[in-house]
């Protein structure tokens, strides 16, 4: 989330309590005090030592009841919200509530019915807990800290179950993604190395174009989208994979696309904070969406390439950089939504609002009542801040948001909760908007791939994208039908 600001954030207050959690919990078993026979089913064992894990101390209140510690962010005790963990060696039909105890942010989308997610190893899909066994208030046993409680009963004696903040999208998981895209040879996408992170993990950049289509002389429009600069902020990289899994696809949006645009995509900019189950830093303690201005090449290697890659394609003549977008997710609000820069310029503020007003029209949980424009200086260190004060009057610079928890569409009266796939479709809507922008639907409408409606093609289409959250229904395809120039 961008527009988190210091002051939403307090320092831990229980001296020596979760400022002093520096490790995650590791197969820990958890028995009533003073039990020291052979562990029994029921006296569970809690682990986060994996990827993208967090959970820093268990307290037994009763065999009903425990109180968990958020681990910190590595060296930067401030940041106390991202969990993720696994529990085991349970008895069948246990009741237990967890109380997590040491949020480092008061306000939370728990106040509004959001829930944390859960899996077990025979039910592998993420599913939310139901709202009602959760419960946010300020406790006065823990120095009238916010404390999210959820009940939970476990019914399968065998099941390693595990809970998180949000959907996990770890480091591994976007390798097998882009290596599982570079298998397939397409010839307009291009994967590289764009640099390493402090700990040596790959910070991947990919483009995606028709290269047979981009003649010298015309100029290359081009858009640089980037996310997980926050590594708790795991939507952001469903959003990313929506983007990217729609440019790739035989759609015809995206094959106009293809030929009319370069699309270059930063997926996760922050590898060794999302391998280490931190909220908001990276290895070494820094938010790293503070430090546009002055990258170093060894505290924030992968920002300080990103940026140096932005700056020189800022300087070809034969570059058109039209747009930045850095992906995020907000622990506040509800829905997709944007922020923009202020300029003097008054034609420039009504041309930086058609963007998200086109995704509004495309995205029915796009909220263009929620996007704002502004120049807080507490944000002066951010891409959208510091690339919208160094790119020229005809690029565009913003911070694309969505929400933890949920959306609300027109005319609903209750919020409908963000699915991994949901997460998706927001990104293809981020990617097919761009044919609006670019005023190139009369391509659509007038040169119709016809060789899309084969049942071969559809059905290889089809199978490339299952499970990748590229197939669209029905009301969609309608849409595009019909869809004319919108400007």
């Amino acid at each position: 989330m961008e527009e988190s600001t210091v002051r939403d954030v307090e320092t831990g207050s229980e001296a020596g309590g979760e400022d002093a959690l520096v490790g995650n919990v590791n197969k820990l078993m958890v028995s009533p005090p003073g039990y020291s026979g052979a562990p029994r089913k029921g006296h569970l064992v809690f682990d986060a030592c994996f990827e993208s894990g967090n959970l820093g101390r268990v307290d037994y209140i009763s065999e009903f009841e425990f109180d968990l510690f958020i681990r910190p962010d590595t060296c930067n005790p401030r940041f106390r919200v991202w969990f993720n963990f696994t529990v085991e060696n349970v008895r069948e039909t246990q009741r237990v509530i967890f109380n997590v105890v040491n949020f480092s942010k008061t306000k939370s989308l728990y106040r509004d019915g959001m829930s944390p997610v859960v899996k077990s190893t025979s039910r592998p899909k993420w599913q939310r807990l139901p709202p009602k066994n959760v419960y946010y208030y300020r406790c006065p046993d823990h120095r009238r800290n916010y404390v999210m409680s959820f009940a939970f009963c476990f019914d399968r004696e065998d099941d390693v179950y595990q809970f998180a903040y949000c959907y996990p999208y770890t480091y591994s998981r976007l390798q097998h993604y882009l290596a599982s895209l570079e298998r397939r040879n397409l010839p307009y996408l291009q994967r590289e190395q764009l640099g390493l992170s402090v700990q040596q993990r790959q910070l991947d950049l990919l483009t995606i174009t028709n290269t047979d289509h981009l003649s010298p002389e015309k100029g290359k429009k081009l858009v640089f989208l980037t996310a997980r600069v926050h590594p708790g902020e795991s939507p952001a990289s469903f959003i990313c994979q929506g983007v990217i899994d729609f440019l790739v696809s035989q759609h015809p949006v995206a094959q106009i696309l293809r030929d009319h645009v370069i699309f270059k995509i930063v997926p996760m900019l922050n590898p060794d904070g999302v391998y280490l189950g931190n909220y908001r830093c990276s290895l070494m303690g820094f938010d790293l969406n503070r430090h546009w201005q002055d990258p170093s090449p060894w505290a924030h290697p992968t920002l300080h390439a990103v940026k140096q890659l932005i700056v020189q394609m800022n300087q070809d003549p034969r570059v058109s950089l039209e747009f930045y977008i850095d992906v995020h997710a907000h622990s506040t609000m509800l829905n997709g939504f944007m922020y923009g820069n202020v300029f003097e310029d008054e034609e420039r503020v009504q041309r930086q609002a058609v963007f998200p007003r086109l995704l509004c029209q495309n995205a029915p949980d796009f909220s263009f009542s929620n996007t704002s424009f502004n120049r807080d200086v507490v944000k002066a260190g951010t891409g959208r801040r510091f690339l919208g004060g160094l790119l020229d009057d005809t690029s565009y610079c913003y911070t694309l948001e969505v929400s933890f928890y949920s959306y609300m569409t027109a005319g609903s009266t209750a919020p409908v909760p963000y699915t991994e796939e949901t997460y998706m479709k927001l990104g293809r809507n981020v990617a097919r908007t761009f044919l609006d922008y670019y005023k190139l639907n009369n391509l659509i409408k007038d040169n119709r791939p016809t060789h899309i409606k084969s049942p071969e093609v559809m059905s290889q289409t089809d199978s490339n994208t299952k499970g990748n959250g590229v197939g669209r229904d029905a009301a969609d395809r309608e849409r595009e039908k019909s869809q004319s120039v919108r400007h």
